[in-house]
C-alpha cells in the first residue's frame, strides 16, 4: 500500500502519519493511531467469551482529510484507510496480516506458467443489495488504467503486471485488451504480463477493488463526490462525508457477505492536526484512541495506554531536478548528497517524533522483506549517506562552484499541521547552518495542495513518505524509475532502470538473483545518485482505551482495518 503513499502511506502531513501506499505518497504513515490489540484470532476468540457492550461505538481521530473516495483514483494512506473499511477486493489481509480470499471464494487456479489466474468469487452483495459480479471488477479495473480517467496508481500499479496494461496506459492500446476477463457473473479470469510472485497480496490493495458500472455510469461526475455516491462492499458503510469535511462516520453493513463477524456499529472520525488537541480529546473521553509524537510522546511514554510499533513506512525528502521546465540547482549530484547528508536524523526521531522512529539511512525499510533463508533485505545494502556534516560541508561546497552559484535559495513545500512545522523548522536550522549560502524557504500547504503541487512537479524539495503496497522492496524501489507515475521529480538513470525491470521480468523466478538487482537499485537510487533523501521509519505511539480491543493494523493495504474490533468493558 501508495501515491502521494503511496505506503505517496504525506509530506509533512505524512510526518504525523498521513501513503500516496501505500500506500503514496504514500504517504500512508502513522503517528495518529495504533493499538495494543493486534486483532488476531485470540482476540477474535476472546470477543466470544467477552460481555460486548451494548453501545459499539468507536470515536477516533484521523490526520488528514479524505482526498478522494474513487478507488480508482485515491493515492494516499486517509484514503485507502477509509477504503479497506468500506470496500473488499478478492483479498483482505487477516487478523495476522496474511491475504486471504474476500471477494473470492477460494484460491484461485494458476496456469502453469503462472500467468493465468481464475477466480471464483462468493455470493457477495453491494449496500444496495445489488450482487458484486466478475464485471464489476473488469470494469474498475479498466478504468483504472485508461488514461482518460488520470489515476495515478492503476498504470503504477498494473504496468508491467496486468497484460496490455502498459501499452493502454500509454494510450496506445484500448482499454478493453487489458487481461481481464468475465467469464461469467462469478468467475473472473486475469492474464499476467509475467509471474509476480507476489500477486495474491496485491489482490488486497484499494486500486484492484470493484466498482459497480451501473452505479457509477448513473452518478456520472457525481460518483464518489460525498458518502451518498458510494456503495460499498465492505464491512462498513461511510456515512456524514460531504466530500471535504472534517468528520464522516463508518455504519455496519448489513449487507457485507462476512456481517455477523463486524461488531461495531458505528465509527466516528474527526480529522484533528493539532496533537494537543487529540490528547485532551483522549482525557476528556471524546476520543478512543489519539496518536502521539514529540513532547506528548515524552510526557505519555510510561503511560499503561500507551502501545508503541514499528511500522514499514519510511520518509524521505524528494528533490526534483526540473522545476517548470528548467533545471534545478539540485539537478547536482552533489548538492544533493550535501543535503541529505546535512542533518542528524537520530535528533529528528529522537527529540522531536519521540515516538519510537528510527533514523533511516535506507529506503526499504528494516523487517520488513526477507530471502528464502529469512534474511532481512536491509542486511545486503546496510546503512546509506548517514549524517555527515563536514562532508556535507565539502560537497555542497564543491557542488557550488560546479554550477557557478554563490547562493542556493529553494522552496520546501510542507503539511500543515504543527508537528510538520516543527519538523521544518529543525530540518531547516539544520541544513542552513551546515550548508553555508543555502536559504530554505518553507511552503505550509493542506494536504490536497500538496498533492496537486507534487503532480505539477511545481516545488525544489519535498517531504514525504512511503508505505508499502505488498510485501516485496520493488514496492519501494520502483517508484523512481524514469516512468514512474510517482517519481514527479525528473530523477532518471539507465542501469536503474534495467535493474528493476530485469525484477520484475527475467528474474521473477530467480529469487536471489532478484533480491541481488533489486538491493544494487536501492544503492543508486539512495548512495550514489542521491535522488532522494532518506529521514527515518516511522515508529507508532499511541493512547488507546483499554475497552478497545480487535482492531487490526497492517503493513500494507489500509492502515486498520475494523472489521473485528469491539468495545468491552468501557
Amino acid at each position: 500500500m501508495k501515491k502521494n503513499k503511496l505506503i505517496w502511506l504525506l509530506g509533512m502531513v505524512l510526518i504525523i502519519g498521513i501513503f500516496l501506499v501505500a500506500c503514496g505518497e504514500q504517504d500512508k504513515a502513522d503517528t495518529s493511531e495504533d493499538t495494543k490489540d493486534t486483532g488476531n484470532v485470540e482476540d477474535i476468540e476472546e470477543a466470544a467469551s467477552e460481555e460486548l457492550d451494548e453501545e459499539q461505538i468507536l470515536n477516533l481521530v484521523e490526520r488528514a482529510e479524505i482526498p478522494s473516495m474513487d478507488s480508482v483514483l485515491a493515492d494516499d494512506a486517509v484514503s485507502f484507510n477509509v477504503l479497506n473499511n468500506v470496500a473488499e477486493g478478492l483479498y483482505r489481509l487477516n487478523q495476522e496480516n496474511i491475504a486471504v480470499p474476500a471477494m473470492a471464494e477460494s484460491e484461485p487456479e494458476v496456469s502453469e506458467d503462472g500467468l493465468t489466474y481464475t477466480f471464483k468469487l462468493r455470493d457477495a452483495k453491494w449496500s444496495d443489495g445489488s450482487a458484486v459480479t466478475a464485471n464489476d471488477f473488469v470494469f474498475a479495473w479498466q478504468r483504472a488504467v485508461d488514461p482518460a480517467t488520470g489515476s495515478t496508481y492503476g498504470p503504477y500499479m498494473m504496468s508491467g503486471t496486468i497484460k496490455n496494461a502498459t501499452e493502454i496506459s500509454a494510450g496506445s492500446m484500448d482499454k478493453m485488451e487489458l487481461g481481464v476477463e468475465a467469464k461469467d457473473d462469478k468467475t473472473l479470469v486475469v492474464t499476467l504480463e509475467r509471474p509476480v510472485p507476489y500477486f495474491e497480496s496485491l489482490m488486497a490493495f484499494g486500486t484492484f477493488y470493484p466498482q459497480s458500472e451501473a452505479y457509477v455510469t448513473a452518478q456520472g461526475s457525481n460518483f464518489a463526490a460525498n458518502s451518498e455516491s458510494l456503495l460499498s462492499n465492505g464491512p462498513f458503510i461511510l456515512t456524514n462525508w460531504d466530500g471535504t469535511g472534517l468528520t464522516w462516520s463508518m455504519e455496519k453493513n448489513p449487507e457485507y457477505w462476512d456481517a455477523e463477524t463486524v461488531m461495531l456499529d458505528t465509527i466516528n472520525v474527526d480529522v484533528i492536526k493539532e496533537p494537543g488537541t487529540s490528547v485532551n480529546l483522549y482525557n476528556n473521553g471524546e476520543k478512543d484512541r489519539v496518536g502521539l509524537s514529540g513532547e506528548y510522546a515524552m510526557q505519555y511514554a510510561d503511560d499503561e495506554e500507551v502501545e508503541q510499533v514499528l511500522k514499514p513506512t519510511v520518509y524521505y525528502l524528494k528533490f526534483n531536478q526540473e522545476r517548470n521546465g528548467k533545471k534545478t540547482p539540485i539537478s547536482n549530484v552533489k548538492l544533493r548528497k550535501a543535503l541529505a547528508m546535512s542533518f542528524n536524523k537520530q535528533d529528528l526521531v529522537d527529540v522531536i517524533l519521540a515516538n519510537g522512529s528510527i533514523p533511516a539511512d535506507f529506503l526499504v525499510p528494516t523487517e520488513f522483506a526477507y530471502d528464502e533463508n529469512k534474511k532481512d533485505f536491509r542486511e545486503v545494502n546496510g546503512d546509506m549517506l548517514p549524517f555527515n556534516a563536514e562532508e556535507a560541508a565539502k560537497l555542497w561546497e564543491e557542488g557550488m562552484k560546479e554550477e557557478g552559484l554563490t547562493e542556493v535559495k529553494l522552496e520546501y513545500i510542507s503539511g500543515d499541521t504543527e508537528l510538520a512545522k516543527n519538523m521544518d523548522a529543525y530540518l531547516k536550522a539544520q541544513m542552513e547552518t551546515n550548508l553555508k549560502g543555502l536559504t530554505l524557504t518553507i511552503k505550509n500547504v493542506p494536504f490536497n495542495v500538496k498533492l496537486d503541487l507534487d503532480a505539477a512537479q511545481d516545488y525544489d524539495i519535498q517531504s514525504t513518505g512511503w508505505a508499502p503496497d505488498f510485501q516485496d522492496p520493488v514496492t519501494f524501489v520502483d517508484l523512481f524509475q524514469s516512468e514512474s507515475s510517482q517519481n514527479n521529480m525528473s530523477y532518471s538513470n539507465e542501469k536503474f532502470d534495467n535493474l528493476l525491470d530485469q525484477a520484475k521480468g527475467e528474474l521473477s523466478l530467480d529469487p536471489a538473483a532478484r533480491w541481488k538487482a533489486l538491493a544494487e537499485a536501492e544503492k543508486i537510487i539512495v548512495e550514489e545518485d542521491a535522488g532522494i533523501a532518506n529521514m527515518y521509519q516511522t515508529g507508532s505511539m499511541s493512547l488507546q482505551k483499554p475497552y478497545v480491543h480487535g482492531i487490526v493494523a497492517h503493513p500494507f493495504t489500509g492502515d486498520y482495518s475494523y472489521k473485528w474490533a469491539y468495545i468491552s468493558g468501557k
